[in-house]
């Protein structure tokens, strides 16, 4: 990768990405796009950043021919929960922006990365060790949009030959930017009202299990993807990640024992509830591993403590 385009910079996985990419590749070398002027504004401060709504083909072409990009990473699209509010608009901007950038590779020599998720299995999907290759018939639009955008992605890879690329992750964890409406999303908010205010109202239900990865393993997993071995590539579009898998109690637990006042209490969210019951408890992520070396660094116990510290250095500062 020498030029390398991020579409969608702003949100949970690019604020993080975006220099996790400086860092391997080079400050000049990476130019971040968000459709927001104040993400924009903010993102210039750190980075080379430019305007740029992924639905707007002739922008984006623009874009990738002014700074020579070869390789984009393709992040805009609204996520589970907030999609089921408005699936027209979840379908309009998920496909649209996939669609493009598919285009857009294809016309420039483009590599592409566009990560899949866990919402692209469904209810008859098997939840235990979820295979590589299983039953996928999810019943959220942004679960439709990912198993589309696989499908797609390989096909613009066995048809014209782009070099499509994609990982399936789980709910992420970060303390670098609050999530944007996913189911997962209590599993970030719930460190920053335990070091705060020591209560959190969770809305998914406590039993439930789902993957997880910390954000640190979910950077290293896209540049070591993008720059392994395209011979030994079978699926492409898209791998099976995961470092951890537990339900809300048990995270809950983990935090009270490093802070021993914090309470949690539940006030379901009827549709968190649906979404998170139809995805996987944990995935084999073996053909990631045999494939590319996928190997995270992370569990939860470390991952608590990081976010504990984090949290807690945020609050110092003032950051919310």
């Amino acid at each position: 990768m020498k030029k390398i385009l991020v579409v969608g910079a702003g949100g949970q996985i690019g604020t993080e990405l975006v220099p996790h990419l400086q860092k391997n590749y080079g400050h000049d070398n990476v130019i971040a796009a968000d459709l927001r002027p104040e993400i924009v504004e903010k993102l210039s401060k750190t980075a080379v950043a430019v305007p740029l709504d992924a639905l707007d083909t002739e922008a984006y072409a623009e874009t990738i021919k002014k700074y020579e990009v070869d390789s984009i990473f393709n992040l805009a699209a609204l996520l589970s929960a907030t999609g089921e509010k408005n699936p027209q608009l979840a379908w309009k901007i998920n496909m649209g922006a996939l669609l493009n950038s598919l285009n857009l590779a294809k016309e420039y020599g483009c590599a592409l990365f566009t990560p899949s998720s866990i919402g692209a299995f469904g209810e008859n999907t098997p939840h235990n060790k979820t295979p590589q290759d299983t039953v996928m018939r999810p019943n959220t639009i942004y679960g439709v949009c990912k198993v589309s955008g696989e499908l797609l992605s390989d096909y613009y890879h066995t048809r014209f030959g782009v070099d499509t690329r994609s990982v399936r992750f789980p709910g992420i964890i970060s303390n670098g930017a609050m999530p944007g409406g996913g189911t997962t999303d209590y599993a970030v908010e719930v460190f920053y009202h335990a070091v705060k205010t020591g209560k959190y109202t969770c809305e998914v239900p406590e039993d439930t299990y789902m993957d997880m990865l910390y954000m640190p393993d979910a950077l290293e997993a896209t540049t070591q993807l993008m720059e392994a071995d395209p011979d030994k590539l079978i699926h492409r579009n898209s791998f099976n990640i995961t470092s951890m898998s537990f339900t809300p109690k048990q995270l809950f637990a983990k935090i009270k024992e490093r802070i021993p006042e914090f309470e949690a209490d539940y006030k379901i969210d009827p549709v968190k509830a649906r979404i998170s019951a139809s995805w996987p408890d944990c995935l084999d992520d073996s053909c990631a591993r045999r494939e590319w070396g996928w190997n995270p660094k992370w569990g939860i116990d470390e991952m608590v403590d990081d976010m504990i510290r984090a949290c807690r250095e945020k609050l110092a500062r003032g950051e919310y």
